[in-house]
């Protein structure tokens, strides 16, 4: 007698648990894989108070704060040059910033050293005429729990099989990453966080030149993590896809503007106000129309006079895979 639907779930579920407790290597259970806090900070994976970060004189993140539960995915929405990239690679490390953060109850520094953090860069910011593999680009998620030999075990390329399987890419595996597509190359970085055993994911434009196909197995693939006990933090453009793939939502304008469900981010009189489309006065009683629904964020035609743009040197594909082992070295 064949399952029935429930029952079908059921076992896709417990396979999954299976499968990430391989890519975890034993990493504990589901809520507190090895390494984070059982603490008072216990039910927050992203803490972030008071963040501030400039690139010379122009203030990028003026005084951010907020914080996302566990196994919550957070909807990272704003204006091109609003600071979204910068809160991420803040939070990562990769940009200077003042404030106090907190991954999964402990710092930031042994968080990312433990292998709890994972980062999906934007497309731009990769350079991927860089000669490297899939496998090979994902295998670097396991090299921050080697040791000095840098050998993968078995149980390194057992978690790098499941990482590539369940973003899909078995039949590419040894295919340069250059030669991928868009959301291929997304999936990639995702698995490459999957194999390090990563509990916050920090996803940078994930949406952006995705194929509707990838985009659809991204979503569901975040959205079972998630399931699991993972934290995502997600920046994207795209207001269309929110309700489909987020928990919350946190409007950005160099500050948070907004955060919460959401229906609410969704409102347009939200939305206008935190893009500066409707003054904080004009609530209809002015006779003034209401602000029309959007499906992205309205992009900036020049960033602010005098502002660097951070992504504007591309990184080889294997320096972004090898962050762990860059993270472990300099904290040895």
């Amino acid at each position: 007698m064949g399952r029935d639907a429930s029952e079908e779930e059921e076992a896709d579920a417990v396979s999954l648990r299976r499968r990430l407790g391989t890519a975890r290597d034993g990493g504990g259970d589901a809520g507190f894989p090895r390494g984070e806090d059982r603490g008072g900070d216990a039910g927050i994976a992203l803490r972030v108070d008071g963040m501030r970060a400039s690139y010379g004189r122009v203030r990028a993140l003026t005084g951010v704060s907020f914080a996302v539960e566990r196994g919550r995915i957070c909807g990272l929405v704003g204006t091109n040059g609003s600071g979204k990239s910068t809160l991420i690679k803040a939070i990562m490390g990769a940009v200077h910033s003042t404030g106090d953060v907190r991954l999964l109850g402990i710092d930031p520094t042994s968080a990312r050293r433990r292998g709890l953090v994972g980062y999906v860069p934007q497309n731009e910011g990769v350079d991927w005429d860089f000669p490297i593999a899939v496998e090979d680009v994902v295998a670097m998620g396991r090299y921050g729990g080697l040791g000095p030999a840098r050998r993968l075990k078995a149980e390194d390329r057992a978690a790098v099989d499941v990482a590539i399987e369940l973003v899909d890419l078995l039949d590419l595996r040894r295919r340069p990453v250059g030669a991928l597509s868009g959301g291929q190359r997304k999936r990639v970085f995702i698995a490459r966080a999957i194999a390090q055993g990563a509990r916050l994911f920090l996803l940078d434009e994930p949406f952006a030149g995705v194929d509707k196909p990838s985009e659809a197995l991204i979503t569901g693939l975040l959205r079972e993590l998630a399931a699991e006990g993972a934290t995502m933090l997600v920046a994207t453009h795209d207001l269309s896809g929110l309700p489909s793939l987020c928990d919350e939502v946190l409007l950005l304008q160099r500050e948070v503007v907004f955060h919460g469900s959401v229906a609410e981010a969704l409102e347009p009189e939200v939305l206008g106000r935190a893009f500066g489309l409707v003054s904080p006065a004009s609530d209809g009683a002015s006779g003034d129309p209401p602000p029309r629904a959007m499906t992205s964020a309205p992009a900036m035609t020049r960033p602010p006079a005098g502002a660097k743009n951070p992504t504007a040197e591309r990184t080889p594909a294997a320096a972004y895979a090898s962050e762990a082992v860059r993270e472990e070295a300099d904290h040895a």
